[in-house]
């Protein structure tokens, strides 16, 4: 079967690989049909990405069709279009008996730390899937970076009436915006492409949506009658904003890291305690997350096919991959159709 490997940091090679054969109980074996790219993708690429090890078949954002399921296997059935929860979790350490499975103490993500989903076929846990009737297989393999975005929205318990900023609009951070709105937040973001900024205000109406610079935090403070955001959302993954961020956040506001970076991260300790303020990390999602957004996107309440900029086959996608990580060609988002 058709198979991209990411031998080395920038070095793709195409491959015909055995067909995986039959599912055990348990498992269900998919067509892949379309799989986003994502930051963790762009940054294996570039040999940036921690936990990481080459050679490695990307691919953690999955629009499926299911062909055969394993003995046991009652959640799907042959022919179920799906979006897959790439979270291969162990179920029995502590994270995993308090229901957060994204944060297993043995994870083993798809496409990052076991191979993924760039092939024709792949066997996954069929507890790892959802089924949509309505949804298009662009739309099911947006899913997963949406639910990074619910779920950072989910740390921060938003409520109506709070004010939440956005640092960097990529697919994560626009995940971020849209839950952030459905919660009731008032949303600013920054970004540094303009390009983002004026799909922020179009496609989500957000009214200040600032770039990074000297005058950044006036600005901030300006639209909101001189306070500063009460949640601040960094979804930038680059170590100079993740530490900027810091200083947007509201006296006793909170500051959620959604990107990461493989270096460490400074702030100065007089500031965090004088703000009282509350840190918190967000990582990946559960399965829940999969499911409401699956919900709100077949009610019309999500749409993500906006997002999807650049499109790509099997046969060009490892020519067209680098050019990806250039802000001048205005992606947003990117889908490979195998």
């Amino acid at each position: 079967m058709k198979t991209l490997i990411l031998e080395e940091p920038g070095k793709f090679k195409r491959v015909d690989t055995p067909e995986p054969g039959k599912p055990g109980p348990g498992q269900a074996l998919l067509q892949v049909q379309r799989v986003g790219i994502c930051g963790t993708d762009l940054h294996a690429f570039v040999g940036r990405q921690p936990f990481f090890e080459y050679p490695r078949i990307l691919g953690h954002e999955l629009g499926v069709e299911v062909v055969a399921v394993g003995e046991g296997v009652d959640q799907v059935v042959v022919g179920d279009r799906c979006a897959v929860e790439p979270y291969l979790n162990c179920g029995a350490c502590r994270p995993c008996r308090l229901g957060r499975t994204n944060c297993c103490e043995q994870l083993q993500v798809l496409g990052v730390h076991v191979d993924g989903g760039m092939r024709e076929q792949i066997v996954v846990p069929a507890a790892k899937l959802h089924v949509s009737k309505t949804l298009e297989l662009e739309q099911l393999a947006l899913v997963e970076t949406m639910g990074i975005g619910a779920h950072a929205v989910d740390r921060a318990r938003l409520v109506k009436g709070d004010t939440a900023l956005v640092v960097g609009v990529g697919p994560i951070g626009l995940g971020v915006v849209q839950f952030a709105q459905i919660a009731g937040a008032e949303v600013l973001v920054i970004d540094a492409d303009e390009r983002r900024r004026n799909f922020c205000r179009e496609q989500f109406g957000v009214e200040h949506a600032l770039a990074p610079g000297e005058g950044t935090l006036a600005q901030l403070q300006e639209a909101l009658d001189g306070e500063l955001p009460a949640t601040v959302f960094d979804a930038t993954g680059n170590a100079g904003a993740m530490m900027q961020s810091f200083f947007y956040v509201a006296n006793a506001g909170q500051l959620v890291y959604v990107g990461f970076q493989l270096g460490e991260i400074a702030f100065p300790n007089p500031e965090f305690h004088r703000r009282e303020m509350t840190m918190l990390s967000s990582r990946n999602a559960v399965g829940n997350d999969f499911k409401r957004i699956i919900g709100w996107m077949e009610e019309g309440k999500v749409d993500t096919r906006p997002w999807i900029t650049h499109r790509a086959t099997f046969d060009d996608v490892a020519e067209q991959f680098p050019a990806w990580r250039e802000p001048g060609t205005g992606v947003v988002k990117a889908v490979l159709q195998m």
